[in-house]
């Protein structure tokens, strides 16, 4: 029913910076929050940011200070600023939907690979 297409993803040098995008095919506003999840290789999906339709943010401790979500209602977009990115920061990451007694909607996920 929702669609959610990531881009923005790709190889950088550690210290560098990227902008993921995530567009949904609904009104982001008819859920209660969006967020951002990654994968990385041999681990566990964990989030990694979240913003409520107020507009209040959390971070996952690793990313505080260096990461920023945002969103544009009209664009029906989310996007995950990410800045002096570390190698460990390798993943995959995904775009989700948080609407309280729904299902969860997953975007097919970028791919950001941080060298040393």
């Amino acid at each position: 029913q929702v669609q959610l297409v990531e881009s923005g993803g790709g190889l950088v040098q550690a210290g560098g910076s990227l902008q993921l995008s995530c567009v949904a095919s609904a009104s982001i506003s008819s859920f209660i929050a969006m967020a951002w999840h990654r994968q990385a290789p041999g681990e566990q999906r964990e989030l990694v940011a979240t913003i409520t339709t107020g507009g209040m943010t959390n971070y996952a401790m690793s990313v505080k200070g260096r990461f920023t979500i945002s969103r544009d209602n009209a664009k029906n977009t989310i996007y995950l600023q990410m800045n002096n990115l570390k190698p460990e920061a390798t993943a995959v990451y995904y775009c989700a939907t948080v609407r309280v007694g729904g299902p969860r909607y997953w975007g097919q996920g970028t791919q950001v690979t941080v060298s040393s």
